[in-house]
């Protein structure tokens, strides 16, 4: 089912797959990433809704299916926190998992961090802590490639070794792509992912993951530019986590290996409602 809810003078376009739960099971929210990226490089996840659990989509403002304003001072991280809180209380998502991949693991953890009730776990996909620490791996990366490259070569290649190594390019990729909120990713990241000048360049949460007291299950690619170096203190800052290396993946691990994906969360989350129920 795909419909739009109200949210301040906009409407937020979401999805909900599945019909409902079982008994102890609970639904599956999904933060895409970018900033301005859209749900459908992640709709995989839905398979999930096959376990008695509804999974919960929804395009963040600016991109995708959701309305664009076209105003940068919105382009903040409590614009999508609020957004969040609006789909959740107009779905009546009262108790949840939380799943977030990249700048969604960023939102996750500042919605974590706000201790808001009903959260069962966290599921973090190549989520950074840190914006600089972010950078510095990025701009490693960068360095790594054949020189010779003209800008739009170096973000191709840039993409084709650490984003998501498939070839040919999914279709839910191409067409997410399609569907970017440039003006969200450029004022709040940069003009590419190893160039960080927007709005979330100073953004560091590592001093604070200790207020987080969750299950927290962490994944990330063996080619990921969400690097070791970047995923390291997120496992060590969150007492309660469990870090997951994709061994034939870079970012998108969901797509890379989806059967190994989707065996992995679906796991983790009945293990989490087991612990809950007992």
């Amino acid at each position: 089912m795909a419909a739009r809810l109200r949210f301040r003078e906009w409407e937020t376009w979401f999805e909900i797959v599945g019909e409902g739960e079982a008994p102890a099971r609970l639904p599956l929210l999904v933060l895409h990433g970018g900033p301005g990226s859209t749900h459908l490089a992640l709709e995989g996840l839905g398979a999930l809704a096959e376990n008695a659990r509804r999974v919960v989509f929804y395009d963040q403002l600016g991109s995708g299916e959701s309305d664009r304003p076209d105003d940068p001072s919105l382009w903040r991280v409590e614009t999508f926190l609020d957004q969040l809180r609006s789909v959740r209380e107009g779905l009546g998502l009262e108790r949840i998992h939380l799943f977030g991949s990249s700048w969604g693991g960023m939102l996750a953890l500042e919605y974590a961090l706000t201790q808001p009730e009903g959260i069962a776990s966290l599921v973090l996909n190549s989520t950074p802590t840190s914006a600089r620490r972010w950078a510095a791996q990025a701009r490693q990366l960068h360095d790594d490639l054949p020189p010779g490259l003209s800008v739009e070569e170096q973000e191709q290649e840039f993409f084709r070794r650490h984003v998501c190594r498939l070839e040919p390019q999914p279709e839910a990729l191409r067409r997410s792509r399609k569907q970017f909120g440039k003006q969200v990713y450029e004022t709040m990241w940069g003009p590419n992912e190893f160039t960080v000048t927007g709005t979330l360049r100073e953004w560091d949460v590592i001093g604070r993951l200790g207020e987080i007291r969750l299950p927290a299950l962490i994944t990330s690619g063996r080619y990921d530019e969400c690097t070791p170096a970047i995923v390291e203190p997120l496992h060590r800052g969150l007492e309660d986590s469990e870090w997951v290396l994709f061994e034939n993946s870079a970012h998108m691990p969901y797509l890379e290996e989806p059967e190994l994906y989707l065996e992995l969360v679906g796991s983790f989350l009945e293990r989490v409602e087991a612990q809950t129920k007992a």
